[in-house]
């Protein structure tokens, strides 16, 4: 299905920093509780990702991370989860962040 571009400046995709990461052992699939600063104008979020065959959680703070923040919250057991943290799956269907190389201003926009 293709869209226009009307459609994809609808989504808001912006880059945020992992503050902190808890367990998340509530989750039907193994999950992090994710913690994401993404600055001033939008604030600190939550998420819920599974992404724990591939990263611990000392590896994820401080990362700087892709989301979308401008979904409705989704409830995910008793956590709500904010923002959906983008990634991309590998060879063994893991989850990998898409992220980037350098720092940003938190809550810069994906274009």
């Amino acid at each position: 299905m293709k869209i226009d571009y009307a459609d994809f400046e609808k989504v808001e995709m912006c880059v945020g920093r992992i503050i902190a990461v808890a367990e998340f052992p509530e989750a039907r699939k193994p999950a992090y509780q994710l913690t994401i600063d993404f600055g001033e104008t939008i604030g600190i979020k939550k998420s819920s990702a599974q992404i724990t065959q591939v990263y611990t959680p000392e590896s994820l703070l401080q990362r700087l991370v892709i989301a979308v923040v401008n979904f409705p919250p989704k409830q995910i057991a008793k956590f709500m989860s904010e923002v959906l943290v983008l990634g991309v799956a590998n060879e063994q269907g893991h989850i990998k962040l898409l992220q980037i190389s350098d720092d940003v201003v938190l809550g810069s926009r994906v274009y």
